[in-house]
């Protein structure tokens, strides 16, 4: 019996992820299991992209909108529920097909993660907090003083993992080497090894030429905004949520809420959202270029000379 197929399809975002992903799942009777860290969160499926409700009632889909605004995911979490899905859809018989722009997802799915304990909420306001007071050099020495290995290797300017490391070693008293270790050794860091099944693995990555990315990116948030993202952030700022919160930081929700205030106009959040997607856009081009080939043999970057 041969072994059971996974596609991973990833991409930066507006790259055509969920269409192929549709393609695929109708030949191959799959589930489109979300890998996309901004389409957990509900209430948001026009400005985080999400697939239509046609195409998720046409076709199994798992992992979308699964977390409330209030709540912050991780790549762990999602593994876990990953994992799980992965699972329900070979017990049902269906290929499980894995899309998203998330990167760190795919990696967490096929390496692992440090099993970190549960750091809790008042831990992270804390370390975000002495974060914003010191500034990030002072902050990284003080860093050093607890885990000097995450200190030096952490790039000055990567704040959400700089905070991380930070508030892992001041709660659990151990360095976030010591976990990752950890999780090495108990068998947690390769999905690969067989920690649900020998699956064929079948990545496929999307990279349009820049110039058509970037167009691509600039369209579709201008149907964003006319088909219902105003409603969705008028609604979030209804409910008051903490700032820092990864949902308020989604694209799109910082312009459109800035617009709504009346501090810009319709067209100046419009083209500071594009710029903004555009932005992520060229950080994750970057991601999957550097990364993508370290994920497995037959993970290979689409050969494009318009990437650089």
């Amino acid at each position: 019996m041969s072994n059971p197929l996974m596609y991973l399809i990833a991409g930066p975002t507006a790259s055509g992820k969920s269409v192929l992903a549709l393609e695929i799942a109708g030949q191959e009777n799959g589930t489109v299991i979300n890998a996309d860290s901004m389409q957990v969160y509900s209430g948001l499926p026009i400005l985080t992209a999400q697939p239509s409700k046609e195409a998720r009632f046409s076709i199994p889909h798992e992992l979308y909108e699964i977390f409330d605004p209030s709540e912050r995911s991780s790549a762990g979490k999602w593994r876990t529920l990953a994992l799980d899905s992965i699972q329900r859809a070979l017990d049902t018989g269906r290929t499980p097909i894995l899309v998203g722009g998330t990167g760190l997802y795919f990696k967490a799915l096929l390496e692992g993660l440090a099993d970190v304990p549960e750091i809790p909420e008042n831990v992270r306001e804390k370390a975000r907090r002495l974060y914003a007071e010191l500034g990030p050099e002072a902050f990284r020495a003080k860093l050093a003083e607890k885990d000097p290995e995450s200190a030096a290797r952490i790039k000055p300017n990567d704040k959400q993992r700089l905070i991380r490391a930070y508030e892992v070693a001041w709660h659990t008293g151990k360095p976030m080497g010591f976990w990752q270790k950890s999780a090495a050794s108990l068998g947690n860091a390769d999905l690969r090894a067989g920690s649900l099944a020998s699956f064929t693995i079948v990545p496929r990555l999307l990279l349009l030429p820049r110039s058509e990315l970037y167009a691509a990116c600039d369209r579709r948030f201008l149907w964003m905004m006319e088909n219902g993202a105003v409603d969705e952030v008028r609604s979030l700022l209804e409910r008051k949520l903490d700032p820092s919160l990864p949902a308020m930081k989604i694209i799109g929700v910082r312009e459109i809420a800035a617009f709504l205030r009346g501090e810009i106009s319709r067209e100046t959040a419009i083209s500071k959202a594009q710029q903004a997607t555009r932005n992520y856009a060229k950080r994750q081009l970057t991601w999957f270029r550097n990364q993508w080939t370290k994920l497995g043999p037959r993970f290979v970057v689409p050969d494009n000379q318009d990437l650089t």
